[in-house]
């Protein structure tokens, strides 16, 4: 059997080159398209804030590319839809969930256990899981290309959680998407991922879950 090789880092779907933010890194990583890759590390040590960096939400130096292309050729809001954050504690700023979903057609509703009929639910009265399995639906509706994932499943039950394990699977397989997956479970990373980085004080590195 002959083994394939894996593309170069130049052909990767996103690739983070020396990036530096809140006196965090220098950072290196790739993901490559279809791709689930976990980060883990101590708390602390800056996966949140990297994440934030790589979504252009924060100050950073060094490079982004999404599919070859430099971050600061596209605008921010493009690259945001495309560069999707999940963060650990979801925002909302309006007062009922369907204002916040630009077509009332969502069809990973159901995937994560949920009715049409949340759409017109109050969001003062979601619960922090069902806000975070709302944000990722509300995410998908943008049909990003790279998923930033923060922690997703902290706030889920074990039921919740494998939903929307099995969702975040099923988008990047059909839509050619990545993940770069946050989580403090090793078990979880080596159930989700198919690559692992750690973050260290050195930057990230490649190895085991």
């Amino acid at each position: 059997m002959v083994a394939l090789e894996r593309p170069s880092v130049s052909d990767s779907l996103l690739r983070v080159s020396q990036l530096l933010t809140h006196q965090r890194g220098p950072f290196d990583l790739s993901i490559d398209t279809g791709e689930c890759v976990s980060l883990r590390g101590p708390s602390g040590s800056g996966k949140s804030l990297l994440l934030r960096a790589i979504a252009d939400l924060d100050p950073h130096q060094g490079e982004v590319w999404l599919d070859g292309v430099a971050c600061e050729q596209i605008p921010a809001p493009q690259w945001r839809r495309q560069v999707a954050l999940l963060p650990v504690e979801s925002q909302w700023w309006l007062d009922e969930v369907g204002a916040h979903f630009p077509d009332e057609n969502c069809p990973w509703l159901a995937p994560l256990g949920f009715s049409e009929a949340a759409l017109g639910w109050q969001v003062s009265r979601l619960s922090s899981g069902e806000k975070q399995r709302l944000a990722l639906a509300r995410a998908l509706m943008n049909r990003p290309r790279v998923l930033l994932l923060d922690e997703p499943t902290a706030s889920l039950d074990e039921t919740s959680a494998t939903a929307l394990e099995t969702v975040v699977a099923e988008y990047r397989h059909e839509n050619n998407a990545a993940a770069l997956w946050v989580s403090h479970s090793a078990t979880q990373a080596a159930r989700v991922a198919t690559r692992h980085y750690q973050l260290t004080p050195q930057g990230v590195q490649e190895g085991e879950a």
